[in-house]
């Protein structure tokens, strides 16, 4: 278990809101995703900011799991995020966008880190609800972490624990919460 440093997160935070550009606040919440994953244990490389060979999609943050017993150990050994600084809750299109993505990798989980969450309502499956458990039916776990859970967080213990409940939410409920 590594310690998180809330003084480190507090100032990625200030810094995203401090950014005047889209471009700015997006690299400071990716600075701080990449801050308490890298600190897990298993977490090895990182990727930021990497289009794919076509020049049509970009990757904010794929992490590499070695997948070690104190890490996440469940989770596939690579590790997609999304990071949206935005002063509103994500839309279904960009969770589509995201889930396309994770989708042409052949991937089974993308992570998104976002401000405020996604729109609509977990219990009626609206808007971008329905897109994570339209993921959820072809095979792909979609998950969502706010800045507030990442705030939260003492130590890389409880990061993994959140990520697992995460997972385990969106599976046993069909959706997130």
């Amino acid at each position: 278990m590594a310690a998180i440093d809330k003084l480190i997160v507090q100032a990625f935070i200030d810094a995203g809101n401090a950014a005047t550009t889209t471009t700015a606040k997006g690299k400071a919440l990716e600075d701080l995703i990449c801050y308490v994953f890298e600190l897990v244990p298993g977490i090895h490389a990182t990727l930021r900011n990497q289009m794919n060979v076509f020049l049509t999609e970009e990757i904010d943050v794929a992490f590499y799991n070695n997948a070690v017993p104190e890490g996440f150990s469940a989770l596939p050994d690579v590790i997609l995020v999304e990071c949206k600084n935005w002063s509103a809750k994500l839309a279904s299109d960009d969770v589509v966008w995201f889930d396309y993505k994770v989708q042409s990798r052949g991937m089974p989980l993308g992570i998104f880190i976002t401000t405020l969450g996604i729109t609509g309502n977990q219990a009626e499956l609206t808007r971008a609800h329905k897109i994570i458990s339209d993921a959820l039916q072809k095979g792909r776990r979609l998950i969502v972490i706010t800045v507030a859970e990442l705030q939260a967080l003492n130590d890389t213990d409880e990061l993994v624990k959140l990520v697992k409940q995460k997972i385990l939410e969106v599976v046993v409920k069909g959706g997130l919460m």
